[in-house]
């Protein structure tokens, strides 16, 4: 029940012994903060690995070309292996329900001009599935369609900052760049969630691409998007019978740990998720030690408040106070200090994680907007007092139990 006497008493003791009070409140805030800080931290670190692949579609294999290690099939070793055009047809072939859809991905750098503006972009031969597989924002226009891939069609698909170098303001649909040599028209304006560098590019038909260097058939890297019904388990099991065949069909020695790899989109992300979960696991670790550190001190102030309150326990259990009382009168003492600085080191600890908030710390930490769930701070700090309100409990109870009892 509520005792306006005994909270009178509670903070007539806090207001006189003032420096205790301080290092008692200053060892629970500083827990409680510490562990904020480094939860919001691990959040952040966890929030750079989601942005990284967030940007692009999951359900991805990226499928590399190389050179070989090993002899294999009467070809020598060091033989760069090349895709074509027919190694595309092959794979739906072969693996027809499994594809959602697949697209080469012939990357260049080259002038680009525009009148008297010009600067130096990468240019990308593409097919129509890779505004999915890059997540690519249309924001005026349309991208390269299968009528574009068919007619070899010189047209370009620009990025926002592309537009905004070289068309100085001016709306870049319908009118004409300079791309090392070829005149393409701007059918489509995109911006991408990768930033700046992302928005630098510019797609073309990728048989545009072939035509313009002497109407080939080659092709630099396939872009693949799997089936997402057939789940992670089954991405690796299509991922392993994608390698066989292509290596079969390329000649590759299925020992040769190169000549062909393939990127697991997938399985890179939950590795990557594994990881940061176990640095969160770690970090969020040495936060709750840091919490137990102040719980132990809070202990230890707790004797020492009690051994210094000898003489006040002795006349109060002469004048009749019961071990409950004293002990209730005590601890919630040590629950006022312990929940008030609890929740200053919580504000404290939500006000540094907005304040740290911004572009060089994920550039150069890899931290992503740190934070904390306000739940989860309130949790832990209600979760200390009552630790620390336990923490008290057993010198309190055990020291003046055993004192005497003065005679007045």
């Amino acid at each position: 029940m509520f005792s306006r006497d005994v909270w009178k008493e509670i903070f007539e003791a806090i207001r006189k012994n003032k420096l205790r009070t301080f290092l008692t409140g200053f060892t629970v805030a500083l827990g409680i903060f510490i562990f904020v800080t480094l939860f919001g931290m691990g959040n952040g670190l966890n929030n750079t690995f989601m942005k990284f692949f967030s940007d692009d579609a999951t359900n991805i294999f990226r499928i590399f070309p190389a050179t070989t290690t090993l002899p294999y099939g009467g070809y020598k070793a060091k033989r760069q292996i090349e895709f074509d055009n027919g190694d595309l047809d092959d794979i739906i072939k072969e693996f027809g329900p499994l594809v959602d859809y697949i697209t080469p991905r012939i990357q260049r750098s080259g002038t680009v001009t525009y009148k008297d503006k010009s600067d130096n972009y990468s240019n990308l031969g593409v097919g129509p599935g890779m505004q999915a597989a890059e997540k690519t924002i249309i924001m005026k226009g349309r991208y390269v369609n299968t009528s574009d891939i068919r007619k070899k069609s010189k047209y370009a698909v620009i990025g926002r900052m592309v537009e905004k170098d070289i068309f100085q303001g001016e709306d870049a649909m319908g009118k004409y760049i300079d791309l090392e040599g070829s005149a393409f028209k701007v059918i489509g304006v995109f911006q991408d969630d990768g930033g700046d560098n992302e928005e630098r590019n510019i797609f073309i038909p990728f048989t545009t691409r072939q035509l313009l260097e002497g109407n080939n058939d080659k092709i630099g890297q396939i872009t693949l998007a799997f089936n997402e019904a057939i789940g992670y388990n089954g991405s690796l099991k299509f991922e392993k019978q994608l390698d066989d065949f292509l290596r079969k069909k390329k000649q590759v020695s299925p020992k040769d740990p190169r000549g062909i790899f393939i990127q697991n989109v997938a399985d890179n992300l939950k590795r990557n998720q594994q990881f940061a979960n176990v640095l969160k696991i770690i970090i969020s670790g040495i936060a709750f030690v840091v919490i137990i550190s102040g719980i132990i001190g809070i202990s230890n102030i707790m004797v020492f408040v009690v051994k210094e309150r000898t003489k006040e326990i002795g006349i109060r259990k002469a004048l009749g106070a019961t071990p409950k009382i004293i002990t209730s009168t005590i601890l919630l003492e040590s629950v006022a200090i312990t929940a008030i600085f609890g929740f200053i080191g919580m504000i404290l600890g939500i006000i540094v994680l907005n304040m740290i908030e911004g572009k060089v710390l994920e550039d150069d930490y890899f931290i992503t907007k740190p934070a904390i769930n306000s739940g989860t701070a309130i949790f832990v700090t209600i979760l200390l007092v009552i630790c620390g309100t336990l923490a008290a409990y057993i010198p309190v109870s055990y020291t003046h139990l055993t004192l005497p009892t003065i005679q007045l």
